[in-house]
C-alpha cells in the first residue's frame, strides 16, 4: 500500500501504477481486472455510492442498531480462537470521555500488529449488544495522528467515505489507500472543457472535480462533482454524434427520383390502408431517399405497429431505380418472417427478392414463382444485380456477399447489432461513388432522451399507433391464490385451438445449499421465487398440463434447438411454449393469444411491453397475465403502470424514472459510460450537452482553438464503442 506520508513525485495521468511504489505488479494486477492501469485510469474510477462518517458520536450517545463513527483510546486487546467456528476474533476496549464499547473483528489476524493498546482510532460500525454490553462489530477503522485530525487527512471514517465497485483482493478501504496520496501528489490537470463552457453550464473545473468526487466535504459536493464528469460524457457522446452527422451530409448516396402516383400504386397493393403515423414515416423516409447524402434514420414502432411494411415500401421505390436493399434481421426466424411478409403483400414482385441465412437460401419472383437455390448461386445473383431485396441475417455480412448496386441497408432491432457489424454491411457494395442509405428499426420505445444521447446521429421516425381493427390486449395481475384460474382459462383458450406464451425469468437453479451460504442473501432473496424456465416446463408437461403440447426454448439452447422450437409453434405443433426473454424479439404467431409472465416483478416494464406484443397479432382477443408473488405497493404500482399506458413511449418515459436506461439497451453492451447512462435520467443535463456540442462545431469544427478538447475526443472515440 501507499503510504501516507511518501512524497510521490514525477506523478502523471500517464503513469503506470505498476511503477509507483506500494503499489507494484502484484496489486497491479488486481486493478488490472477492473481495467485500472494508468494513474489516470485510477483516478475516474468513481465510487458508486458514498457513507457519511462525518459526525463522530460520543460512545454514552450510542444506540443499538446505530451505524457511527466513534473516536477513542485502545485500552485493552486480546485475539483468540473459537473452536466452535473456527475463527480469529480481535477484540479491543475502546475509550473516550464519556464511555467505553467493545470492537470486535473475526478472521482478520494481521490486525493484531496494528490495533495496539494505547493508539488513538476512529471505528466506524454498527452497534450491537453482545455479552450484556454496547458493541461495535467488524469495525472500519482508521489510526488519528496528530496529522489525521483534520477530517481533510482522513480516508475512512470522520468525513463523507467513498464506496467502490469492489473485486476479490480489492476493497474500497484499499482503493482509498491509493487514491488519496495520488490526489495529493498530482500536479494540476489541465482542463479539456472550454472555460466558457464550464461558465455557461455552471459546472465544476476538473481539478476540483476529481477531488470532490472521491473525497467530497459534503454529499452536495460529491453530486456537484460527478455531475461534471456527467455532463462530461454526454457532451462526447453529442460531439461523436454530430460529427458523424456532418460527415454523412458530405457523402454521396443515390438520390431516388419518385412520383407521388407510383407510392399510390405501391400502396394500392395492399389490402389495408396504413396508419396516420406509418404514412408520416413513410413520407419522412422517402424524403430523405431523394437527398444525394445517405440517410440515417432510426423508425420506431410498438411491436406489431407495421414498420415491416413501411421499410419493404421504401425498398419497393429504390427497386424500380434498379437499385437493391439489404434487410438484415438478428435471427433466422425473423429473416424469413420479413421475407413471408414480402412475398404475402407483393406477391406480383417481378424483380428477385432472396433470403439468405445461415441454413437456407431462396429467390422469389413473384406469383408464387419461389426456389431454394445453392447458396453460391444466389450470392452470384446479388453481386450480379439480379435480385433487387434480400432478406438476411449475419450472413449478409460475409466478405463472400457482394452486392452489385447496394442503395438501402434496412436493419431490425438495430442496437442488437454492433457498429462493425453495420459498416461491413455498408462496405460489400461494389460501388466506390456512392454509400448505402441506412434505416434501422426497433420495436423497443426508447425515451427521447436516450435516442438524443445513444442514436443522436440518426434521424427518427415515430409509428405510435397500432393497425386498424387491433384488439386491445387484456392485462391482469394475478396473485398466488388465482393461479388455478388462470391455468383452467389457458386450457380453454387451447382447446378453442389457441396458443400460448409462458415466460421465465431464468433457466435453472444454479446455485447449491453450500454455495447459498456465501452468496449474499439480499442477491438470494431478490431471486427467491422467481420461475425458472426448466422447472416450469416440467410442472406444466408434466403435472399441469399432460394432456397438451408443451414445448421449451432459452438462451443455452443451440441456434438450430431454439430455430426449431419457434418453427414447431408457428406451425401450431406446440400449445404452450415455455420461454426465457429469447422470445422478446421474434416470430409472430398471430394464433397465440395469451401471454402468461412468471415473476413478472422482475422484469422491466419495457420488456414486459415487449413480451405483450407477442399476443394480439391476429384476430382473436388475447391476454396478458402478470403473475407476481411480491405484496409490494410499489410492485403493483409500476405493473398497474403496464395496464396504464397509452402507448410503449409513454412507459418506457416511466421505466427510465424506474430503472435507469441499461433497461432498454443492456449496459454492457451500450459501451457508454457509466455516469452519462444514468445521466440520460436528467433531460435538461442530455439537452444542454447537445447545445454545448452544437455551439462548439458551428464555431470551430475542426477543434483550432481547442488542442485539449480534440485529443480527449480522440481518446474517448477509442474507449468508447456504441453497439
Amino acid at each position: 500500500m501507499l503510504k501516507s506520508d511518501k512524497i510521490l513525485l514525477m506523478i502523471e495521468l500517464s503513469t503506470p501504477l505498476i511503477e509507483i511504489k506500494g503499489i507494484g505488479p502484484r496489486f497491479g494486477e488486481k486493478l488490472k481486472k477492473v481495467h485500472v492501469q494508468t494513474v489516470k485510469d485510477l483516478l475516474w474510477y468513481f465510487p458508486f455510492r458514498y457513507e457519511d462518517f462525518s459526525n463522530i458520536v460520543p460512545i454514552k450517545d450510542l444506540k443499538i442498531g446505530q451505524h457511527a463513527v466513534i473516536r477513542g483510546e485502545i485500552v485493552s486487546v486480546k485475539m483468540w480462537k473459537s473452536w466452535k467456528k473456527r475463527m480469529f476474533i480481535l477484540e479491543a476496549l475502546v475509550s473516550d470521555d464519556s464511555g467505553s464499547i467493545r470492537a470486535v473483528w473475526f478472521n482478520q489476524r494481521f490486525l493484531i500488529t496494528t490495533i495496539k493498546k494505547g493508539i488513538t482510532v476512529n471505528l466506524a460500525g454498527k452497534i450491537i449488544e453482545a455479552k450484556g454490553g454496547l458493541t461495535i462489530s467488524h469495525p472500519i477503522h482508521e489510526i488519528i495522528t496528530s496529522l489525521k485530525k483534520d477530517a481533510n487527512e482522513l480516508r475512512h471514517t470522520g468525513r463523507i467515505v467513498p464506496v467502490y465497485p469492489e473485486t476479490k483482493g480489492l476493497t474500497s478501504k484499499g482503493i482509498r489507500f491509493l487514491i488519496k496520496p495520488l490526489l495529493d501528489n498530482i500536479g494540476r490537470i489541465e482542463d479539456f472543457l472550454p472555460k466558457e463552457i464550464l461558465n455557461k453550464q455552471k459546472i465544476l473545473g476538473i481539478n476540483e472535480a476529481i477531488h470532490s468526487v472521491h473525497f467530497p466535504e459534503k454529499i452536495e459536493d460529491a453530486q456537484e462533482a460527478k455531475k461534471r464528469f456527467a455532463f462530461e460524457d454526454l457532451f462526447f457522446l453529442q460531439l461523436v454524434n454530430l460529427r458523424q452527422r456532418i460527415k454523412l451530409l458530405q457523402e454521396k448516396a443515390h438520390s431516388s427520383d419518385f412520383s407521388i402516383d407510383e407510392i399510390k400504386e405501391l400502396l394500392a397493393e395492399l389490402p389495408f390502408e396504413l396508419t396516420h403515423s406509418q404514412k408520416k414515416s413513410l413520407w419522412e423516409i422517402l424524403q430523405d431517399l431523394k437527398k444525394s447524402h445517405p440517410m440515417n434514420r432510426l423508425l420506431q414502432g410498438d411491436v406489431g405497429s407495421g414498420k415491416t411494411i413501411v421499410a419493404v415500401l421504401a425498398a419497393l421505390v429504390l427497386a424500380k431505380d434498379g437499385k437493391q436493399t439489404a434487410f438484415m434481421a438478428p435471427t433466422e426466424i425473423l429473416a424469413k418472417q420479413h421475407y413471408e411478409t414480402f412475398k404475402k403483400f407483393f406477391r406480383r414482385f417481378d424483380r428477385g427478392a432472396g433470403l439468405i441465412t445461415g441454413s437456407m437460401a431462396k429467390v422469389f419472383y413473384g406469383d408464387e414463382l419461389e426456389s431454394e437455390i445453392k447458396k453460391n448461386e444466389l450470392i452470384k445473383k446479388i453481386e450480379n444485380n439480379g435480385l433487387k431485396i434480400i432478406f438476411g441475417t449475419h450472413a449478409l455480412i460475409q466478405k463472400y456477399v457482394k452486392f452489385g448496386d447496394l442503395a438501402l441497408v434496412i436493419i431490425d432491432e438495430q442496437h442488437r447489432f454492433g457498429v462493425k457489424q453495420r459498416a461491413e454491411l455498408l462496405k460489400n457494395h461494389k460501388s466506390n461513388e456512392t454509400i448505402p442509405h441506412l434505416l434501422s428499426m426497433s420495436a423497443t420505445p426508447i425515451p427521447r432522451t436516450l435516442s438524443l444521447t445513444i442514436f443522436g446521429d440518426l434521424d427518427l421516425s415515430i409509428i405510435d399507433e397500432l393497425p386498424k381493427g387491433r384488439k386491445e390486449i387484456i392485462t391482469k395481475i394475478v396473485s398466488p391464490a388465482n393461479r388455478d384460474k388462470a391455468y383452467a382459462f389457458i386450457r380453454g383458450e387451447v382447446k378453442k385451438g389457441r396458443q400460448v406464451f409462458v415466460i421465465c425469468p431464468r433457466i435453472e437453479q444454479t446455485i447449491d445449499d453450500q454455495e447459498q451460504s456465501v452468496i449474499k442473501k439480499s442477491w438470494l432473496n431478490t431471486w427467491e421465487n422467481v420461475k425458472m424456465v426448466k422447472e416450469e416446463y416440467e410442472k406444466l408437461s408434466q403435472e399441469i398440463f399432460p394432456d397438451l403440447r408443451v414445448g421449451i426454448i432459452h438462451g443455452k439452447m443451440k441456434a438450430k434447438e431454439k430455430n426449431e422450437a419457434m418453427r414447431n409453434f408457428s406451425e401450431h405443433k406446440i400449445d404452450i411454449l415455455v420461454s426465457t426473454s429469447v422470445v422478446e424479439v421474434g416470430v409472430d404467431v398471430p394464433n397465440a393469444v395469451i401471454m402468461m409472465i412468471e415473476s413478472a416483478d422482475k422484469f422491466g416494464l419495457a420488456q414486459l411491453y415487449q413480451f405483450r406484443g407477442r399476443v394480439g397479432r391476429g384476430e382473436y382477443q388475447s391476454f396478458c397475465f402478470l403473475l407476481t408473488e411480491s405484496g409490494s405497493k410499489s410492485t403493483h404500482q409500476r405493473l398497474r403502470s403496464l395496464i396504464e399506458a397509452k402507448n410503449g413511449f409513454e412507459l418506457a418515459e416511466k421505466d427510465l424514472a424506474i430503472r435507469g436506461p441499461g433497461e432498454f439497451l443492456g449496459e454492457e453492451q451500450t459501451g457508454v459510460p457509466d455516469l452519462a447512462m444514468k445521466a440520460v435520467r436528467n433531460p435538461e443535463l442530455v439537452k444542454s450537452s447537445r447545445q454545448a456540442a452544437e455551439e462548439i462545431l458551428k464555431d470551430d469544427p475542426e477543434f483550432k482553438k481547442y488542442p485539449l478538447l480534440k485529443n480527449r475526443l480522440e481518446i474517448f472515440q477509442k474507449d468508447v464503442h456504441l453497439e
